[in-house]
């Protein structure tokens, strides 16, 4: 039997059916459009996510046959808000993304540490409560109504089977979650001033969630995931020391901690990994909040390219960047910077750049992002890490993968199955329905399609503090 995997991203809505071997049956994407009314805000239409996943579902289910699945994963951009009214089912305001940089001040009001202790989160405008906050003091007559609020994959289970929950990944990244016992924060929730009322049920990773029949056959919703937990799932990691690192809109290494949190000294995130079975497994986590987005900003607005992956053809055709930097903090910095007023920049241009050297700045500028990150993760955990295992659309780009085992010198993995986020929400589902017996035997259908091993070079030592200094040029 086949397991259903919808994978909700920030740029496109997917659904992919996976066979008990791993292997894509059945694909199908809408791309999403975003919404940028103001400088630093981001918003989504959630009844278009809504629309485009029932089309994607129905595509693949029409392909394989609705007989052939036998659950359903769940796996979705994280952070991003959606508040609906309980009884219409409507959303009362468009979905704030997790780009979204419009609570910034919100945040300076709050207290950091209690926030950090609690949660493992750092006070940004990247988590979910200040922007449940925001609606509710900005849509008029929203706090008289009677509201849910809810992530994406709280959004779509309301949808598919009329089920307010949500797993303890995505509740993590809310900063109103309690990582240490695994419950809803009332003192989180009253500094914010959201009501609890609100709030989604918090339920293990794996499980039956509920049960949809809107596909013509009653199927249950077995695995719910965070995109980044599912990818780490996806990837295999459940080694206490593994790590992935995810390349898509964004950029966002997890190292498995196994199941004690410990709270980060050099601005990661602590977050839940998953739950199953009553137990938890945590993740420290580097967020960084342009990526593939970097790239695509060199196609859709420098037109410097026709499609993303000419961006590797283009920066390979000259040897190095021509001291050509891009900080590429276009929605602010992440980690660990955390400055959500930061902008990208430019630095070195001269008479002689042209458009490969700034292509090849922008790759360059995504392995420098993940040492940054590395960096604190050895320096949280005393841990050298040795193997790094990528994914994500930037990943199947050679030129970026040899970049980062340059820069970290260690190993970078690229698994034979790209697909490792939406597969991992489809791992767990089929965990959890009977598909798979244990998680040994889900790893053993990890396979490799490339390592890249580091190289020596000269220069990386002076290109890496070139690249703090540039960094220290955008902070605000």
């Amino acid at each position: 039997m086949n397991i259903l995997a919808i994978d909700q991203g920030t740029t496109s809505t997917r659904a992919l059916v996976f066979n008990n071997k791993g292997e894509v049956l059945a694909l199908a994407q809408r791309e999403l459009h975003l919404i940028t009314p103001q400088n630093g805000w981001v918003e989504q239409d959630p009844e278009n996510i809504w629309n485009d996943t029932l089309d994607v579902c129905r595509e693949v289910i029409a392909r394989v046959g609705i007989d052939t699945i036998k659950a359903i994963g769940i796996t979705n951009q994280r952070e991003t808000t959606i508040v609906w009214d309980r009884k219409t089912g409507k959303p009362v305001y468009n979905a704030i993304v997790w780009q979204d940089r419009r609570t910034a001040d919100i945040c300076k009001t709050l207290n950091a540490k209690k926030v950090q202790k609690a949660t493992g989160l750092l006070c940004d405008p990247y988590f979910s409560g200040t922007k449940v906050k925001w609606i509710l003091d900005n849509v008029a007559g929203a706090r008289a109504m009677d509201l849910m609020f809810g992530t994406i994959d709280s959004f779509l289970l309301w949808r598919l089977a009329g089920v307010h929950a949500t797993d303890a990944s995505n509740a993590s990244r809310t900063m109103m979650f309690n990582i240490h016992d695994q419950s809803w924060d009332k003192s989180l929730c009253k500094m914010l001033d959201v009501p609890m009322s609100m709030l989604p049920d918090v339920r293990d990773s794996g499980g039956e969630f509920g049960v949809t029949t809107l596909f013509g056959k009653a199927l249950p919703i077995c695995a719910i995931l965070g995109d980044q937990q599912a990818a780490l799932f996806g990837q295999a990691c459940f080694e206490k020391g593994m790590v992935k690192s995810t390349y898509g809109t964004g950029c966002f290494a997890l190292m498995n901690i196994g199941n004690k949190p410990a709270a980060s000294k050099h601005k990661l995130l602590t977050t839940v990994a998953w739950r199953i079975n009553g137990k938890t497994t945590y993740a420290i986590e580097g967020a960084i909040f342009v990526a593939g987005a970097a790239v695509q900003f060199l196609r859709d607005t420098l037109k410097l390219i026709p499609v993303a992956p000419d961006s590797e053809t283009l920066a390979r055709s000259v040897p190095d960047s021509g001291g050509v930097i891009f900080v590429p903090a276009l929605t602010g910095l992440g980690a660990p910077y955390w400055d959500p007023h930061a902008r990208g920049a430019i630095f070195g241009l001269s008479r002689g750049t042209t458009p490969a050297h700034i292509a090849r700045a922008t790759l360059e500028a995504q392995a420098f992002q993940t040492r940054d990150l590395v960096n604190a993760m050895t320096a949280d955990t005393n841990q050298i890490i040795t193997t790094l295992r990528v994914d994500g659309g930037l990943a199947r780009n050679n030129l970026v993968c040899q970049m980062i085992a340059d820069q970290l010198q260690c190993d970078v993995e690229r698994p034979a199955n790209v697909e490792t986020t939406a597969w991992g929400a489809a791992a767990l589902a089929g965990l959890e329905s009977g598909t798979f017996d244990s998680m040994e035997n889900l790893a053993k259908l990890w396979q490799a399609d490339a390592r890249f091993t580091p190289q020596n070079i000269d220069s990386r030592e002076e290109d890496y503090a070139a690249w703090h200094h540039a960094v220290d040029r955008v902070m605000s």
